[in-house]
């Protein structure tokens, strides 16, 4: 006579069924939706394609002289300062114009650590943009500007100056789509405002104020700052990037998320 033995169930490990996902991991997923749409790969690439026909321009117009590293820095970093913001003013309203957001926020409840994701997403994309940018330069230099005595002076404070342009430029791009939540209005305040700031700053009543709340950080792309101007530059990003930034995560960890 046999007998049959029942083999004991494998228990499965739910020990990790209700952990939140790490910030690596939602910094990834956030990566992957700047990346992914047709928008953020149609930006990103216009942003290496525009950097190196600026660079090719910029080398073949005037004397080698006029081509060195901080000549091209000025010019090579505003695409990347004018289209990065965009990417990541749709890297936080995605979740609302695609109706993402209540999967999003049903899957990590707490929505401060998806908004610090979605920092942190724009801030790899934006170092990697300067990276890019930087490479660009370098080649259109050594083209341009072979043997010129001085073409790479202050390289080193100039590239971390151009860190700073680029990633503020992402950051207040991230703040201003926090603050609106919707694309377009977002795309516009971010342009017209610092626009319209720029004109109320030329009457005569905002001289002396003007360069403390200069919207275009003064001449970070092209020179190496003072520590006046870098107070300046402090106290810009104060209003048109913290003061934002601020009030957009108020409006996102408070407001209700509809379909």
């Amino acid at each position: 006579m046999s007998t049959t033995t029942l083999a004991t169930p494998a228990r499965a490990d739910t020990s990790s069924v209700h952990a939140r996902p790490g910030l690596r991991r939602l910094t990834a997923v956030e990566l992957r939706k700047a990346v992914d749409t047709r928008a953020g790969s149609w930006l990103l690439a216009a942003i290496v394609a525009i950097t190196v026909a600026v660079v090719i321009v910029r080398g073949v117009v005037g004397d080698a002289a006029d081509h060195d590293l901080r000549s091209m820095l000025d010019v090579a970093l505003q695409p990347a300062s004018v289209l990065l913001p965009i990417v990541g003013i749709l890297l936080v309203t995605s979740e609302w114009s695609q109706r993402g957001g209540l999967i999003t926020f049903a899957l990590t409840p707490v929505r401060s650590r998806v908004l610090v994701a979605k920092l942190f997403a724009g801030l790899a994309l934006a170092l990697a943009a300067l990276a890019v940018t930087l490479s660009i330069i370098v080649v259109g230099v050594h083209v341009a500007a072979p043997g010129v005595d001085g073409a790479w002076s202050s390289g080193a404070a100039m590239a971390g100056q151009s860190a700073v342009y680029l990633t503020t430029s992402m950051v207040t791009g991230v703040a201003f789509g926090a603050l609106l939540r919707n694309s377009a209005p977002a795309i516009v305040a971010h342009f017209v405002l610092p626009t319209a700031w720029v004109g109320l700053a030329s009457l005569p009543a905002f001289t002396d104020i003007a360069p403390w709340l200069d919207p275009a950080l003064g001449s970070i792309s092209g020179e190496v700052l003072s520590a006046t101007e870098w107070t300046h530059v402090g106290t810009a990003l104060a209003l048109w990037m913290l003061l934002p930034l601020a009030i957009g995560t108020w409006r996102i960890t408070r407001r209700e998320v509809t379909a």
